[in-house]
């Protein structure tokens, strides 16, 4: 999958693209990230890429002429969608995560000042989203949340492809807890029933403290997965915390 990047700041990247992960999907060959300065298309002598909102108001207002260059300025793939990183988008969710991942490349609009001039969003932006309800001073953060969260998906970035599936908000619900060795430090011991080897009582005591976290710290997320048909062994569980 290729990620284009259209910033003011491109060196924000470089650590992030490197490192971890992320690092070793671009140096595998699984994904592939161009980061580019929209500046560098601006027909201003200056290079200046903003100007005073029409109507007046705090702040400057990104242009469309940089923007709509640097969108422009390569080929898309057939498979492709255009999305602005904005604070009155949709809220990214796993489920939007797992639909991006499936394209064959994502552009990513970072936004600064008070934000892009309408007339660009009008016509070239497929979608708005916003990574949660606060406002950041640009878009570049989100647009690192958006290629971490989706180069996940894409085949052979994690090593098990399990991790991904067992994930909070992959299956609807928030993750279990997780435990290491020792089984026992500073007098805190690990649940019995991970040191059992029973794999069908595992899997039960997973899915109850699942239960258990998502209903005391997001009954919304509770009230969906309710709501969804399940087998008869889930079912059985689900029962006892409704």
């Amino acid at each position: 999958m290729k990620f284009r990047i259209l910033t003011l700041f491109p060196e924000m990247f470089e650590g992030f693209l490197e490192a971890s992960i992320i690092g070793k999907a671009i140096e595998n060959k699984r994904i592939k990230v161009d980061v580019e300065q929209i500046r560098t298309f601006s027909t201003d002598k200056h290079r200046k890429v903003d100007d005073y909102p029409f109507g007046g108001g705090a702040g400057m207002v990104m242009a469309v002429q940089p923007l709509r260059d640097a969108l422009m300025s390569k080929p898309f793939a057939q498979s492709h969608k255009v999305v602005y990183l904005s604070p009155r988008g949709s809220t990214l969710t796993h489920e939007k995560v797992v639909e991006l991942s499936m394209l064959e490349e994502l552009i990513l609009v970072c936004g600064h000042y008070e934000g892009v001039d309408q007339r660009f969003i009008d016509r070239y932006v497929d979608e708005e989203i916003s990574i949660g309800d606060y406002v950041l001073t640009g878009g570049e953060l989100a647009a690192m949340v958006m290629v971490d969260s989706i180069s996940r998906m894409v085949d052979d970035v994690l090593k098990n492809e399990d991790s991904s599936k067992d994930e909070s908000h992959a299956s609807g619900l928030l993750e279990y807890p997780h435990y290491t060795r020792p089984s026992e430090i500073d007098g805190d011991n690990v649940p019995d029933v991970l040191l059992s080897g029973n794999h069908a009582e595992i899997d039960k005591w997973r899915l109850e403290k699942s239960l258990e976290i998502t209903k005391e710290r997001r009954p919304d997320l509770f009230q969906k997965y309710a709501g969804k048909t399940h087998d008869k062994a889930t079912l059985k569980v689900l029962k006892k915390y409704l």
